[in-house]
């Protein structure tokens, strides 16, 4: 069985952008701890801008960012070429992963620290690798239920607004319905996340969320613009690889027309 699937290129293809996906999106969790200046990162000062009523905001990001417009370009390239339940189970499997990675580090949190281990860095300036290593790891439940929830309503909210922009205009027109579907389910994604954790988690006002919720998506809005030629380089490579005729009937079977994708085209390792 295992050599059928290593000759089946559409197959190994799937493999692969699901290890991707579900590697990307664990990552991004991981090192979303972290806030960085989109200002500073550019060259330039912190903005000083006020939105509704609330003042001294800035491009203040969670490094998390800087790899979630990736996870909805695959979700764009999967969705065009194996369709919606495709995307929703890479998707389903994403979470369960990222819930599985954080029980573990809470379990890897709770273990008692060996005496030694504690200060071992303490020349290098940090004096307990114990809170040190809750300080990376830990973060707040709200934070964990929101960002994981705001993944997967958004995910099943680009699906479906991709396939509707699909069904009317067919093959064509592949930035519209990638960048369309991204726009729309990247700010369900901005609200959801922060209206769980820090509306509901932290008792923030709703000036204050709405706020912080147009700053990151303007980010988001804008990243969605600039990765838009990706999408089209990653098609491309694809029907390179697996060839034109079938990268076609992938894209009208993941339409849901009754036809075999696979049947009569031969395949190569």
């Amino acid at each position: 069985m295992i050599s059928n699937i290593l000759k089946d290129k559409p197959t190994k293809l799937f493999i692969g952008f699901a290890a991707f996906f579900v590697a990307n999106a664990l990552i991004a969790e991981c090192i979303g701890g972290k806030i960085f200046s989109f200002e500073k990162l550019l060259g330039g000062t912190p903005a000083n801008f006020t939105i509704f009523g609330q003042s001294g905001l800035s491009f203040n990001l969670t490094a998390g960012v800087l790899l979630w417009p990736l996870e909805f370009v695959m979700t764009d390239v999967v969705n065009e070429f194996y369709g919606p339940k495709a995307v929703k189970r890479i998707s389903y499997t994403a979470v369960i992963l990222i819930g599985y990675a954080f029980l573990m580090f809470y379990t890897a949190m709770q273990v008692p620290p060996a005496d030694f281990w504690i200060g071992s860095k303490a020349n290098s300036g940090i004096p307990n690798m114990q809170n040190a290593f809750v300080g990376i790891f830990g973060q707040g439940m709200w934070i964990i239920f929101g960002s994981l929830t705001a993944f997967l309503v958004s995910q099943i909210v680009d699906v479906t607004v991709f396939h509707k922009i699909k069904r009317v205009t067919g093959e064509k027109w592949v930035w519209l319905r990638a960048t369309g579907s991204t726009l729309v389910s990247q700010l369900v994604d901005s609200f959801i996340v922060l209206f769980i954790a820090f509306k509901i988690g932290n008792g923030w006002s709703w000036q204050l969320v709405l706020a912080i919720c147009l700053v990151n998506y303007t980010y988001k809005f804008v990243m969605a613009i600039i990765l838009t030629p990706l999408i089209y380089i990653i098609e491309k490579w694809i029907e390179n690889y697996v060839g034109h005729d079938m990268a076609h009937k992938m894209k009208r079977a993941a339409m849901g027309e009754e036809i075999d994708a696979f049947a009569n085209i031969p395949t190569a390792g």
